[in-house]
């Protein structure tokens, strides 16, 4: 299992940017994915998961502004961020649980995890 995130860069307030997350040894349209981002010296935060069947959640700073999606020719999980905010800025991961529906968007769902791409907001 390998998770391979891209897309990251900086970007001035209000803009946008999309994340793509490039799976290897699974199919992600198997199971739960999602997408965290944590700031230095802070919990990883979930932003954003997808179940199975295509169903969202998202997490309640970014409603309305991300949109999770999975790309399943391709075998990604995208992140559209539009409405960018400088509290947005972070490393951000993709992740993989074990499960096909998501239990949640909190770390210890997740047991695969990518080494991250740093967004940055001005």
């Amino acid at each position: 299992v390998q998770l391979v995130e891209s897309g990251g860069g900086s970007v001035q307030a209000g803009g946008s940017l999309r994340l793509s997350c490039a799976a290897s040894g699974f199919s992600t349209s198997a199971y739960c994915m999602a997408w965290f981002r944590q700031v230095s010296g802070k919990e990883r935060e979930g932003v954003a998961s997808v179940d199975y069947h295509g169903t969202p959640t998202y997490a309640d700073s970014v409603k309305g502004r991300f949109t999770i999606s999975m790309d399943d020719a391709k075998n990604t999980v995208d992140l559209q961020m539009n409405s960018l905010k400088p509290e947005d800025s972070g490393m951000y991961y993709c992740a993989r649980a074990n499960v096909r529906w998501c239990g949640g968007l909190v770390e210890s769902a997740y047991t695969y995890w990518g080494q991250g791409t740093q967004v940055t907001v001005s």
